[in-house]
C-alpha cells in the first residue's frame, strides 16, 4: 500500500508517541530513584540496520544519542542468525553502551508476522553495580563494578537465571537492580505493542518505508539549517576542576556546507580517575550542543545527528578508551556543550548561552550503623544517590534557569523519595541567593542543601561536584556564578569529589553553582531587579552594588512585600 507524504508525518509523529510512552512506562515501574524520579533515562526505536528512528521526549541527551550508536554494536555482537522472537539482550559495557557502567542499556527486537521489523533500546542509570561504588575513586574500568558485555537476558522468551545470579552475588543492591532489569525490558514490550498497533492502523507490514521518509527528511532539514550559517572556524576553551588538577577541553569547531565539525584536540589527557569520558558520550553532548543551537525543531535521529562529526585523540580527557575509569564520564560530558558553545558564539553571536553549572550536583551515601551491628538491629546497608542541579547560564534573551539541569536534562528528586530510599536526612535544600551571575540577563540560582543521616547512623559520602575553583564564566559582558562549597557542619573542609567519610550526628553543608550572566548588568531593566530583590533572587547589597538601585526603587520593593504585590 501507498501512503502519502501527510500519511508518513503522521506516523512520525506516531513513532514519537510511542517511544514516549516506552519512556514513561520506565518511569512508572523503575526501582531506582534516578529513573523514576529524576528520569534518568532514555528510550527509542530503530530500524533493521539499528538507525534510530525517533526517541522519547523523557530522557537525556546523553543517554540516547549515545545509545544511537549503540543497537549496531547488539546486531553485530548477537548476531543476525541469533536475533529470536521473544529475546532481550543487554549490556553496561561504557563504550558500546552509554559510558559507564551504571548504565543498563536493553535492546529487544520486535517481530511482526514472525518478521523481524526493527528493534526497540532502553536504557536507565542504577544506583549501584558493585566495585567501589558510584564515585571517581577508581583506577581502571575494573575497580567500578559489574561489567556486562553484549548478551542476551532472555531468548525465546526464557530469562537466563545464571546471569541473574551473577548479578544478584556483586551488586549491594540486588533486588533494586533486578527490578529494573526487568523494568527496561518490560518498557521495550510496551513500545513494541505500541508499534504493532500503529502497523496495523497503517496497514503496513515493516518500516522501510517510513524509515526511509524519516531519515531523508531529517537529513535535508539539519543539513539546510548547517548551510545558513557562516563557513568559519572557531576555537573553544573551557577549565574545570578535574579530579585533582584542572582539567583543559579544547575544542575547534568548523562550519561546513553539509556538516560541523568539531575537534577536540589539545584537550586534557586521561584523569587517573574515573572522571574520563568515552569518546561515545562526547559525541552525544557536541553534538546535542549544535543541534539545539542550530536546529532544536527538528527531531532526533540517526539523519539529524549525522552531519555533525566529532574528533577527539584517544587516551584524552574526551575519548577514553579501555581499561580507563569512567564511573563519572558525566562530569566531563557534561561540560563538552560549555566548550563547543564558546566556540560557536564566536561565528554565530547571540544565540548560545553563558556557562552555567554544567555538571549536575550528584552525591551518595552508603549509610550504615555506626556500631556495625547489622544482625542484632535486623537492618542493612543502604545506597541512596540523589541529583541535584546548579543554575543554567543566562540566555541572550533571558535569564538562566534556577537549580536546573543543563544540558543533562534530569530533574531534581524530591526530598521526600531520597529520604524514603535509606535513613538519610535532608535538612536543607533552597534556592542559593546571590548566586547566579549579574548581567542584563542573570544567571540560574545554585541551591543551598544539608544531608545528614538518623540517629545511629554513619555514612559515607561519594562527592560529584565541580565549579569548586573555576565558576561559570559570563558572556558579553556578564558576572561568573557562584562557586561550588562543601563542607562538614562542624566546619572541616570536604573535597569536591571523591569518598569521604562522615561521622554519626554530622551533617554534609553544601552550596551548588549558579549560571554566569550575559550582558552588563547596568543594562538591566529596573523592574527585573526589582522582581529578583521581591523574591529572594538576589540581596539588597548585589542590587545596590551590581544594578544601583535606587532608594526610592528599594522602597517600592519593601512595600510590595508588605502588600504582597509583584513586578
Amino acid at each position: 500500500m501507498k501512503h502519502s507524504n501527510v500519511a508518513y508525518q503522521v506516523m512520525w509523529n506516531r513513532l514519537i508517541s510511542v517511544v514516549e510512552e516506552q519512556a514513561q512506562a520506565l518511569v512508572r515501574t523503575a526501582f531506582s530513584t534516578s529513573v523514576r524520579e529524576a528520569g534518568d533515562l532514555s528510550a527509542g526505536v530503530y530500524d533493521l540496520e539499528g538507525q534510530m528512528l525517533a526517541q522519547a521526549v523523557t530522557g537525556t541527551p546523553g543517554h540516547v544519542n549515545a545509545m544511537a550508536d549503540a543497537v549496531a554494536h547488539f546486531i553485530r555482537r548477537i548476531g543476525r542468525q541469533n536475533i529470536f522472537e521473544g529475546d532481550v539482550y543487554i549490556t553496561n559495557d561504557p563504550w558500546e553502551g552509554t559510558g559507564h557502567l551504571h548504565d543498563i542499556t536493553m535492546v529487544t527486537p520486535s517481530f511482526y508476522k514472525k518478521k523481524l521489523v526493527g528493534f526497540f533500546a532502553c536504557t536507565a542509570h542504577i544506583v549501584d553495580i558493585g566495585g567501589r561504588g558510584f564515585g571517581a575513586d577508581a583506577n581502571s574500568i575494573y575497580e567500578e563494578g559489574l561489567y556486562l558485555p553484549i548478551m542476551k537476558f532472555a531468548q525465546r522468551g526464557e530469562v537466563d537465571q545464571t546471569l541473574l545470579h551473577i548479578v544478584r552475588g556483586n551488586v549491594r543492591e540486588p533486588d533494586q537492580l533486578i527490578g529494573d532489569i526487568y523494568a527496561l525490558s518490560t518498557c521495550n514490550e510496551i513500545g513494541h505493542r505500541r508499534l504493532i498497533d500503529m502497523m496495523q492502523e497503517f496497514d503496513i507490514t515493516d518500516l522501510n518505508k517510513i524509515a526511509e521518509f524519516i531519515l531523508e527528511s531529517s537529513r535535508k532539514a539539519t543539513i539546510e539549517s548547517i548551510a545558513a550559517l557562516p563557513q568559519k572556524s572557531a576555537d573553544g576553551e573551557l577549565i574545570v576542576d578535574g579530579f585533582d588538577h584542572p582539567i583543559t577541553l579544547k575544542v575547534k569547531i568548523s562550519i561546513h556546507k553539509d556538516r560541523i565539525v568539531s575537534d577536540f584536540t589539545g584537550s586534557s589527557g586521561l584523569d587517573k580517575k574515573g572522571i574520563n569520558c568515552p569518546l561515545v558520550y562526547t559525541k552525544a553532548y557536541a553534538c546535542y550542543a549544535l543541534k539545539v543551537a542550530i536546529a532544536p525543531e527538528i527531531p532526533n535521529n540517526a539523519a539529524s545527528l549525522a552531519p555533525f562529526e566529532i574528533i577527539a585523540p584517544k587516551n584524552t580527557i574526551v575519548n577514553a578508551v579501555h581499561p580507563a575509569p569512567v564511573a563519572l564520564r558525566h562530569i566531563i560530558g557534561h561540560f563538552v556543550p560549555d566548550a563547543v558553545f564558546n566556540a560557536f558564539d564566536k561565528i554565530v553571536p547571540s544565540v548560545v548561552p553563558a556557562e552555567g553549572a554544567g555538571c549536575l550536583c550528584n552525591f551518595q551515601v552508603s549509610l550504615r550503623l555506626a556500631n556495625n551491628d547489622f544482625a542484632k538491629k535486623n537492618t542493612r546497608r543502604s545506597e541512596v544517590l540523589t541529583f541535584n542541579s546548579g543554575g543554567s547560564g543566562a540566555r541572550p534573551n533571558y535569564d538562566g534557569l534556577n537549580a536546573t539541569a543543563f544540558p543533562s536534562g534530569v530533574m531534581t528528586m524530591p526530598i521526600e523519595a531520597t529520604e524514603h530510599a535509606g535513613p538519610v536526612i535532608i535538612w536543607r535544600k533552597e534556592l542559593r541567593p546571590d548566586s547566579g551571575g549579574n548581567g542584563q540577563q542573570r544567571g540560574g540560582l545554585g541551591q543551598y542543601m544539608e544531608v545528614g543521616a538518623q540517629e545511629g547512623y554513619e555514612f559515607d559520602f561519594q562527592a560529584m561536584f565541580d565549579r569548586v575553583d573555576h565558576p561559570a564564566i559570563g558572556r558579553r559582558g556578564g558576572g561568573p556564578g557562584a562557586s561550588t562549597l562543601i563542607a562538614r557542619d562542624d566546619g572541616s573542609p570536604m573535597n569536591g569529589k571523591g569518598k569521604q567519610f562522615v561521622a554519626q550526628g554530622n551533617k554534609v553543608v553544601m552550596a551548588f553553582p549558579g549560571g554566569a550572566g550575559y550582558g552588563m548588568a547596568k543594562d538591566r531593566s529596573v523592574d527585573q531587579v526589582k522582581r529578583d530583590l521581591l523574591r529572594g533572587y538576589i540581596t539588597l547589597e548585589t542590587a545596590i552594588k551590581y544594578y544601583d538601585l535606587s532608594n526610592s526603587d528599594i522602597l517600592d520593593v519593601q512595600n510590595a512585600i508588605i502588600n504582597g504585590d509583584d513586578f
